[in-house]
């Protein structure tokens, strides 16, 4: 096992998040896109909804082990359409949110937190927020894909 630079993980806050079921279809994600089209109802929304799509179809590709969520309040556009998503299974969750400080700042932080992140997935269940040092972890006890 490499060495492990000393860090700490700082509580950022809680938030609502709405969690795909386990799927590992893109055909699936593209049928979500047409049952939420009607939602849509400005361009903004459209364009604020193929994004969410995309994200999704992203995420599916990258096999990953760990679900993929939303925070409500980016899925607020689709007013009735979230219930569409409760009605898919989808489950309205609160997740933590941390983010990662070294203990000593170092040239190399993007790999010293690589590392870092890739020792955290043995013991927790989460998901990088791109382009931050923060992690949304998950509640134990929800299927890890």
């Amino acid at each position: 096992m490499p060495h492990i630079t000393p860090f700490s993980l700082r509580f950022v806050e809680q938030k609502e998040h709405l969690l795909l079921p386990n799927v590992t279809s893109i055909k699936v994600v593209q049928h979500l896109y047409d049952v939420l089209f009607q939602y849509a109802i400005t361009v903004e929304q459209e364009q604020k909804l193929k994004t969410f799509i995309n994200r999704m179809e992203s995420h599916i590709k990258t096999k990953p082990r760990t679900p993929f969520s939303m925070p409500l309040a980016d899925l607020e556009f689709l007013d009735e359409g979230l219930e569409e998503l409760r009605l898919l299974n989808w489950m309205q969750e609160s997740l933590a949110i941390f983010e990662i400080i070294l203990d000593d700042p170092a040239d190399n932080e993007a790999e010293v937190q690589e590392s870092i992140l890739e020792m955290l997935e043995s013991y927790m269940t989460f998901n990088r927020i791109p382009g931050t040092s923060q992690i949304i972890v998950y509640p134990q006890g929800l299927t890890a894909y």
